[in-house]
């Protein structure tokens, strides 16, 4: 792109923005080359305006959270990467409702729900993403999911107009929902949850805590469970049933905790996880016939699955 250097520039006396920023530095795998740039807008005006920006000049770019879901090339990715996250993470409650910026962790509006003696968000509390990527995907844990406490989403579209989109128009399923098939960007959130006993709520979050502790690798970097549940399966169970747990490619390896997860040992290229990914996925075809699909996100350019 023969003028990317002067639109870096420009747009980075509106926005603060990091010219060609490693994405190692905003991914819970902790791999990921650089992006031409990332943006870290504070108010949804200023995602408009990188949004109208981008599209003026043919500028390719990828909306992230905290980066919980996403694998990024080695390569990087050549376009400009929008970060909605710490920025972008204001949390409001009023009355039984919570409004919330795309970027707050869901810990964090957990633990508002809590003190606020809200019940219902319990499920999310160990869940390490953002409110705007769990309500694209319909984040779920523990019997919950996000469509249980969804009241509205706030989206800015291709076209650069806010709506205001009730839950029940957004086509929420298992981990999918209409707003990445529209193109739209997740501003905001209301949820709609109830008055409980503080109590109970906390003895639910400090179980559901647990139980992560026990069973999930959250000593090492990954990007949670590697692949979607498959109907009448769990991957996890598929996978060391293959005999794959600890199974390694490079610095890549199939947890010896937990075999739904992918983590990195330390030194792990991009190449490595999507290796270790198409190796397990090509196992598990050949010998229960079941067809894995990795749940985490790509951004950059990988070799066909």
């Amino acid at each position: 792109m023969q003028n990317q250097k002067e639109w870096i520039e420009v747009l980075g006396e509106q926005v603060e923005l990091l010219a060609m920023e490693p994405m190692k530095n905003h991914t819970t795998f902790r791999i990921g080359g650089p992006a031409d740039a990332l943006v870290l807008p504070k108010t949804p005006e200023e995602v408009a305006k990188v949004v109208r920006f981008c599209h003026e000049h043919a500028w390719p770019y990828y909306v992230i959270g905290n980066g919980s879901n996403l694998l990024v090339s080695d390569e990087g990715y050549r376009g400009l990467v929008l970060q909605l996250y710490r920025n972008f993470n204001d949390i409001q409650v009023n009355g039984e409702m919570i409004t919330v910026q795309s970027g707050a962790m869901l810990a964090a509006v957990a633990r508002a729900a809590y003190q606020n003696h809200l019940t219902g968000l319990e499920f999310a509390s160990g869940i390490p993403g953002t409110i705007g990527g769990a309500v694209v995907m319909n984040a779920g844990a523990y019997g919950g999911e996000m469509k249980d406490v969804l009241k509205e989403v706030t989206v800015l579209t291709k076209e650069g107009e806010v709506l205001t989109v009730p839950a029940s128009d957004l086509e929420l399923g298992y981990r999918t929902s209409v707003i990445p098939k529209n193109g739209w960007i997740v501003l905001g959130a209301v949820l709609q949850l109830k008055a409980g006993d503080p109590e109970q709520i906390r003895a639910r979050m400090e179980e559901l805590k647990e139980q992560r502790i026990t069973k999930q690798p959250l000593d090492l970097p990954s990007a949670g469970s590697t692949f979607k549940r498959p109907e009448g399966y769990f991957a996890g169970k598929l996978i060391m049933d293959a005999g794959l747990r600890g199974f390694t490619v490079g610095g890549a390896q199939v947890s010896e905790k937990h075999c739904g997860f992918v983590v990195n040992r330390g030194g792990a290229t991009a190449a490595d996880v999507w290796n270790l990914i198409c190796e397990v996925k090509r196992r598990i075809k050949e010998q229960s016939g079941v067809e894995l699909q990795p749940e985490v996100k790509l951004l950059g350019e990988f070799p066909k699955l």
